[in-house]
């Protein structure tokens, strides 16, 4: 079978079909076939032969993005076998059979129906074989061939990255690298110069070029500088087909910048600066600044400035403010321009990072020439020093001197000056000053134990100008003087011991004085010289502002004495010497053998009356607990002392008991129950138990015939009211019970109370007719009517 292919459309690809059909099976798209076959002929023996291979197959080209309106020839399918009857049929199967490729199952002929895209898919696998149409078998075994998709220049060259942006250092020299870009080609590189990418600048020139292979930037000029142009845009371009013309091209742009180096000195725009300063301004404050340019960016501008010289060099300094790369020019000493009208500076400023590849360009420092002008102002007064420090002693009188301050206008006016002291409102004003002369006075006398030191503020002004103050600080040192006597310097509780011996050390004292330690100690101790001499204690001055108190003889007794004063004197050092005399107190206890107090003249009373402090303790104990039963037992005995006046109303808590166990309900006598039933006559029956009360009791029919006329309802209404207006009433509820039922009752009361005392008129004979269940009832009241008739 034989397989040809003539899709060819240039020259080049006549010569390729023509060569690969000459040679079809070294070449593309040539494909041969060739099947033996046997034959029998009568009268000859069968003679086997070695079967060769049917198929030979080579690959197929088809060209991509095919446009024809018919469908592109791709090659042909031939058996040996086809006899060119129509009765071999050709299949093909595979990628895109059907779809994309179709075959002339008569002819073998496959044409491709779409137009292929070689980037998208470059081969399709396929498979051929003939069949007997007839028997429908197979005339030739299946086989593969592959069908590629032959590339034509349809992608032009992109570059993914772009756009760029770079920067290259100012003053690079020329053939420095920037930047390297690529351009990518879809398509075959394997196959003509359809990928074959060529470089050119289309935008930059002269300044930077490319080389047409690598697509490497380079600067094309020596020495560019950022100060004179900073940014480029530059157009590169990538054509494939190796630059010829009809190929395909893309381009990108690259933004380079030049970034700074410091390859430019500072420079002050003006070679001589002048200022003006008054004289009025503070030390340490700002009076001035100045700038020196500079080209560089960042850190290569940055600029420190000095004065180098100058007459002002050490009254103004110089600093350098990082944010504004500003001279900061403050004032270091006061100005004064009475003293020197105008001061000349030298400032320089240089650059604090240095390259050394442009030290050529250098210096990199300028100067310039500063002249200050100082401004006279009218100041204010000016003391002759900054403080003042005074001394005037204790006690003085009234107006002395204590010291001058001395106050000038520094103006070439020279006016007047006056003085006077700032006090605050609640300040004592123990000193005054001469308005003219600045004289500071006493006005009361001082006392340094009080106040040693005073701070005062003195104020001076200018006579034709009040609103210029200064102030100046005058201190005032009180001296003392020897006007305080010593004093002991505490209380002391002197202790002497009944078996003292004489010559013992009983206590030590000290004194002190308010003065100065200079009219102070040293202190002297001593006795009272016109007292006679004391025979039990003796006084020794220990030279060292102390004093012993010494015992002069054997034993003590409490019994006998138990308090000795003695009476001592204390000198101090002053000149002249002051002293006080003072009493001392000294106790007589017992104390053990090592000296410890053991009990004082308290205690030693009590032992003498043979009673310890815990037995006074009992005793006292005893007689309170006495008296607590007392008072205990009369507040018993008040409190249970019965009221004289009891209303019978008040039955709380009030129990009658009574031996007699009466008569049943014909006994009334042991208890009237008439207040019970009675309102009104309850509220009468008052009376009081410890005397027998004279009533006069009236007839029992009497009193029944009230209780029917009085309405119980309107009675307890009554009692409710008293007893929530009464504020002496108990906070306890009251029960109170009454067996009165009211009036206008047609039955009458039901109550077994009256029932002897009552007549009735009810005829009882009924209850007999209500039935055996009433019997019992009705026997009952029969024999009381019986008993009642009879």
């Amino acid at each position: 079978m034989k397989i040809t292919s003539t899709s060819c459309i240039c020259p080049v690809l006549v010569c390729l079909c023509f060569v690969q059909r000459c040679y079809g099976t070294a070449h593309h798209s040539s494909i041969k076939g060739t099947r033996n076959q046997t034959k029998h002929i009568e009268g000859e023996t069968e003679v086997h032969h070695r079967p060769k291979r049917g198929w030979v197959w080579n690959q197929f080209f088809v060209l991509e993005e095919h446009m024809g309106p018919d469908p592109q020839y791709v090659g042909k399918l031939h058996s040996n076998s086809d006899k060119g009857d129509g009765s071999v049929k050709y299949i093909l199967t595979g990628e895109g059979a059907g779809t994309i490729f179709i075959i002339d199952d008569t002819t073998g002929d496959i044409h491709s129906t779409k137009s292929l895209d070689r980037e998208q898919k470059t081969h399709y696998v396929l498979h051929a074989q003939a069949i007997d149409r007839r028997t429908n078998k197979p005339l030739e075994p299946e086989s593969e061939f592959i069908i590629k998709v032959q590339d034509i220049n349809d992608n032009a060259p992109k570059f993914t990255d772009g756009p760029y942006i770079v920067t290259v250092p100012e003053m690079s020299d020329m053939g420095t690298s920037v930047l390297q870009v690529t351009a990518t080609d879809a398509d075959d590189p394997t196959y003509g110069n359809s990928a074959r990418v060529v470089y050119s600048i289309l935008q930059g020139q002269p300044y930077f070029s490319v080389d047409p292979k690598t697509g490497v930037i380079r600067t094309a000029l020596h020495n560019m500088d950022r100060e004179a142009r900073e940014h480029y845009s530059v157009v590169i371009q990538a054509k494939d087909m190796a630059g010829q013309v009809g190929g395909l091209s893309g381009s990108t742009t690259v933004n380079i910048t030049l970034t700074d180096v410091n390859d430019n000195p500072p420079r002050f725009p003006q070679k001589h600066y002048q200022l003006y300063v008054p004289e009025s301004a503070q030390v340490g404050s700002a009076v001035g600044k100045i700038k020196a340019n500079d080209a560089d960016t960042g850190s290569n501008a940055d600029m420190t400035y000095s004065i180098i010289n100058g007459d002002g060099i050490g009254i103004f300094s110089i600093s350098t403010d990082k944010e504004t790369r500003e001279g900061i020019l403050s004032l270091k000493k006061p100005l004064n321009y009475e003293k020197k009208k105008s001061y000349t500076l030298n400032i320089e400023g240089a650059n604090t990072h240095l390259d050394f590849r442009f030290s050529h360009l250098g210096p990199f420092k300028d100067a310039t020439m500063l002249k200050i002008i100082v401004g006279d102002v009218d100041e204010p007064p000016l003391f002759s020093m900054p403080s003042y420090a005074m001394e005037v002693y204790e006690n003085a009188k009234i107006g002395t001197v204590v010291g001058t301050v001395l106050a000038q206008d520094p103006d070439s006016a020279n006016s007047l000056v006056r003085y006077f002291i700032e006090y605050n409102a609640e300040d004592d004003r123990f000193f005054n000053i001469d308005a003219n002369t600045g004289t500071i006075k006493t006005t009361k006398v001082l006392d340094r134990e009080e106040t040693p030191w005073y701070n005062i503020t003195v104020a001076a002004s200018e006579n034709d100008n009040p609103g210029l103050l200064s102030h100046v600080t005058v201190g005032i040192r009180v001296l003392d003087v020897n006007d305080n006597p010593p004093e002991l310097a505490r209380e002391y509780d002197i202790v002497v011991c009944e078996n003292s011996k004489p010559g013992q050390v009983i206590h030590t004292i000290t004194a002190t004085d308010k003065d100065d330690f200079a009219n102070g100690p040293r202190f002297n101790f001593f006795l009272d010289e016109h007292l006679s001499v004391n025979p039990n204690f003796t006084l020794k001055d220990n030279e060292d502002n102390t004093a012993s108190i010494l015992t002069r003889r054997r034993r003590f007794s409490r019994t006998i004495q138990d308090v000795y004063y003695l009476p001592i004197m204390i000198s101090d050092g002053g000149i002249p010497s002051l002293s006080s005399s003072s009493t001392l107190t000294i106790r007589v206890c017992a104390c053990e053998r090592d000296g410890r107090v053991r009990t004082c003249h308290a205690e030693a009373f009590l032992s003498s009356a043979g009673l310890s402090t815990g037995a006074l303790i009992a005793i006292l104990l005893c007689v309170v607990i006495l008296l607590a039963i007392v008072v205990l037992f009369i507040t018993l005995r008040r409190s249970k002392k019965e009221p004289l006046i009891i209303s019978e109303e008040d039955v709380r808590e009030n129990v009658v008991t009574y031996d007699d166990e009466g008569g049943g309900e014909e006994d009334t006598e042991a208890f009237d129950i008439t207040a019970l039933r009675n309102p009104s006559a309850a509220e009468e029956l008052k009376y009081r138990r410890d005397i027998r009360p004279e009533v006069k009791l009236t007839p029992r029919h009497q009193t029944l015939a009230t209780l029917e006329s009085i309405d119980v309802q309107e009675f307890i209404k009554q009692r409710l009211a008293e007893a929530d207006l009464d504020p002496s009433v108990p906070p306890y509820d009251s029960l109170q019970t009454y067996a009165y039922e009211g009036q206008r009752s047609e039955a009458g009361s039901i109550s077994s109370l009256d029932s002897a005392t009552t007549q009735s008129d009810q005829d009882y004979q009924y209850l007999g007719d209500w039935g055996p269940e009433f019997k019992k009832l009705a026997e009952l009241y029969g024999e009381i009517e019986s008993e009642r008739t009879t």
